[in-house]
């Protein structure tokens, strides 16, 4: 670009001199005073600093690059101890449910024996009343004496079908009893086991959610340290990008002045030349030799970039740009995303190729099957590169080249680029253009 600066205005110098004439008069439009020039050791100084910061930039970058490698790790644990903990308080509301049904049982089995428990009652009331007619008659049922003072033989043989009735009816009073006893025991040991056994299920189901949502909260907190400490390598990065940038910018600044003596030079030399020679300087044709790229690339590109600095927002995004997030019940909800406009991963996908005129589902694992898949070595500018764990993709950014991709990270964070995060990485990018 320098360089290409410097032809320019070397030839609107001449252009100038022409036109105005040098010939007629003898005299020249003069060139200003030369600008000042840095010398070779104030450059090099320059350069020596900018590596410097360069060096320890990348660093940060790098180790910045695990953490968040190790966040998006800890996200996937995150997320499969939310499940656990979803199915064990769906194990738990299930228990209770049976340990409904098994009081109501107990509550009927327990009416029951209180049945059977009256029963008894009316049996040893109906025994009371037999042993007492027995004893006003003067003796003891199934005794001799019932039979003493009879008047004559008649008399006899109505007392022993008497005292007979009164057996018999005796021995269904005592079976009667006896029964009933059997059912009041069989119906409260019945109620016990029912009781016992859906309150046993109940308390192992509650102690498996405790257990779930332990874990669900371990795996929360240690995601929260993580991301304490990828914000912390953030800030320290930032801080070291800022010095690399002025350091840079310096250099840039004695560059440039020393462009500018440079053309002030050529720039004095034309006018030597110009004056030593009366004859019109024809400026050359110039045009542009940049080659132009794939629109469909740079469109998606283009409208990923577009979006940078927008917040996560889990369940955010379609093909017009970003819309409110949805609730997960776990980890996007502590973020408050239901309540965020913004994208998430592939929410920002479907942004972007909309552009081209590609349609994506809202879905990772289906967009790592929307086009031709190459080897992550092959990658190009406009792929989409995708991560996964236990062979569940669950992470999605786009390609720009030059090591860097533009994502939609995770809760709390906002659509930027950073460099390729290699761990975790699956082995092909995508390429639907």
């Amino acid at each position: 670009m320098l360089s290409t600066n410097r032809g320019a205005r070397r030839i609107g110098v001449l252009v100038l001199l022409c036109a105005v004439g040098l010939g007629a008069t003898g005299t020249g439009l003069a060139v200003p005073p030369p600008p000042p020039n840095p010398s070779d050791a104030e450059l090099q100084a320059g350069k020596a600093e900018a590596q410097r910061s360069a060096g320890e930039a990348g660093a940060l970058a790098n180790r910045l690059a695990e953490a968040e490698s190790r966040l998006v790790g800890l996200q996937s644990q995150v997320e499969v101890q939310m499940e656990g903990a979803n199915k064990a308080r769906v194990d738990l509301q299930r228990a209770e449910d049976d340990y409904g049904r098994s009081r109501t049982a107990a509550d009927a089995a327990a009416a029951d024996a209180r049945v059977a428990a009256g029963r008894i009652d009316s049996q040893r009331h109906r025994l009371d009343q037999f042993a007492a007619s027995s004893y006003r008659q003067g003796s003891k049922l199934g005794s001799i004496t019932a039979y003493a003072g009879a008047r004559d033989p008649e008399e006899m043989l109505e007392r022993a079908s008497l005292l007979d009735a009164i057996s018999d009816s005796q021995l269904d009073v005592l079976e009667d009893l006896e029964k009933a006893r059997i059912e009041k025991v069989n119906k409260d040991s019945m109620t016990r086991a029912a009781l016992e056994e859906a309150e046993a299920k109940r308390q192992a189901a509650d102690e498996a959610r405790a257990a779930a949502e332990a874990a669900q909260q371990a795996a929360i907190q240690a995601r929260a340290q993580q991301v304490t400490q990828a914000e912390g390598l953030q800030a320290d990065r930032d801080s070291v990008q800022a010095e690399l940038d002025s350091a840079r910018s310096r250099v840039s600044g004695l560059q440039a002045q020393r462009a500018d003596y440079e053309d002030w030079q050529d720039d004095k030399a034309a006018e030597e030349q110009a004056a030593a020679s009366a004859r019109p300087v024809t400026a050359p044709q110039t045009g542009s030799d940049q080659p132009s790229s794939s629109g469909d690339v740079e469109a998606v590109v283009s409208r990923a970039l577009s979006q940078l600095g927008m917040p996560y927002a889990w369940g955010g995004g379609n093909s017009r740009g970003p819309t409110r997030g949805i609730r997960d019940g776990g980890v996007a909800d502590s973020y408050g995303d239901y309540a965020k406009v913004g994208f998430d991963c592939s929410g920002l996908m479907i942004y972007a190729f909309a552009g081209a005129g590609v349609s994506l589902d809202h879905y990772s694992g289906y967009q790592a099957q929307s086009g031709k898949r190459v080897p992550v070595s092959q990658m190009q500018r406009g792929d989409m590169l995708f991560w996964n764990d236990g062979g569940s993709i669950h992470h999605v950014a786009l390609y720009l080249g030059n090591g860097k991709m533009v994502e939609a990270p995770y809760s709390g964070s906002r659509v930027r680029v950073a460099p390729v995060r290699y761990g975790g990485i699956y082995p092909y990018a995508v390429r639907p253009l």
